[in-house]
């Protein structure tokens, strides 16, 4: 068997130097819930941008460029793309009147490659874009977003080993503790390897063990022990790894508010990863910090009705009734999600 650690040298060292939105549902918990839900910033952008105008949305990611807040800057390019999948007309003016701008340059590179990974063409369709994502990255050399695309990107068309650690490289130098950078990684390791977990933790701890302990990249084993959970194939990981990577993602939760929108993604993962393990008093303390704030991610692998299965989720563990319900709500996936289906989407694991 190929030694990925090998292969991948770059991965497996320290970097420090180096969908939709929907009504809120009402449960019998007595606080609602809303799928996907953006804050306070992104919200106002993507109202103007229904009613056809992208200033809001380019003074949005201007302010990102400004600060360098590159982890809020990749999720509102992420959701601002797609968006635009549905809706192009504000989009294509402001690139019509913006051509050179960086983050008119950003969002068409997210958003070509969101239009090219569900075809069964996709790694034909990938190589295609490859010149915007070159020009999102040199339209700004301190933003580690086009990087975190062209990793994407990279898994997508298949490319090798090689040519990716040169793109992680490029990435943590701009960025050593990138959320999204790091989570492309973890991906390309799952995707290249199937079934070698280990490689997975292996990259996963070692990142979270230099980074800071406010730091998004803390998650990260949590997210390996997701993928592996949900997988269903290799090598068993042992339960005390798993557990490792829940012990650091609780209490990476507990540092952030609760019911807030920035640490949903990671919150409802760990959600997931708690109930599988039967930890189900922390599962349940982690409800009110999830709050309203649902995401279709990892919900959607489990039901057409990603909001409903969170819901009936949550209200099992509030009723205190683990067993046969709970584990049939966290199941392994009923059926595939294939390379070339929807679900398959970019910013799946």
């Amino acid at each position: 068997m190929v030694d990925t650690m090998v292969l991948l040298p770059a991965f497996l060292r320290p970097t420090r130097t180096t969908r939709r939105a929907s009504r809120p549902a009402a449960s019998p918990a007595g606080f609602e819930a809303v799928l996907d839900a953006p804050d306070e910033h992104l919200s106002p952008a993507l109202v103007a941008a229904g009613r056809g105008e992208y200033g809001a949305a380019s003074a949005l990611l201007a302010a990102t460029r400004a600060t360098a807040a590159w982890e809020d800057r990749d999720r509102f390019a992420r959701r601002l793309a797609s968006f635009a999948r549905s809706r192009p007309e504000w989009f294509e003016e402001w690139r019509a009147d913006s051509p050179h701008d960086p983050d008119v340059a950003l969002v068409g590179a997210q958003l070509a490659v969101d239009r090219a990974w569900p075809s069964p063409a996709r790694a034909e369709l990938l190589r295609e874009v490859s010149p915007l994502i070159t020009a999102a990255a040199r339209a700004d050399d301190r933003d580690p977003v086009p990087w975190r695309i062209a990793l994407d990107h990279a898994r997508g068309s298949r490319a090798g080993h090689r040519y990716f650690e040169e793109l992680w490289e490029a990435a943590v130098r701009r960025a050593p503790h990138h959320y999204g950078c790091h989570v492309a990684a973890l991906r390309y390791l799952g995707a290249c390897w199937h079934g070698s977990h280990s490689a997975c933790f292996d990259f996963a701890d070692l990142a979270a063990q230099d980074a800071p302990a406010g730091s998004l990249v803390q998650a990260l084993p949590a997210r390996a022990a997701f993928g592996y959970l949900v997988d269903g194939c290799g090598p068993e990981v042992p339960r005390e790894r798993l557990e490792a990577a829940a012990d650091r993602a609780v209490a990476l939760s507990g540092r952030f508010p609760a019911a807030v929108p920035r640490p949903a993604d990671f919150r409802n993962k760990l959600l997931y990863v708690l109930v599988r393990l039967e930890r189900w008093d922390e599962a349940r303390a982690q409800l009110p910090l999830i709050g309203p704030y649902a995401t279709s991610f990892p919900w959607d692998r489990f039901s057409d009705d990603p909001l409903g299965h969170f819901l009936r989720l949550r209200d099992a563990l509030l009723a205190e009734a683990p067993g046969p319900v709970l584990g049939e709500l966290v199941a392994a996936p009923p059926r595939p999600r294939t390379e070339h289906r929807r679900r398959a989407a970019v910013h799946d694991h």
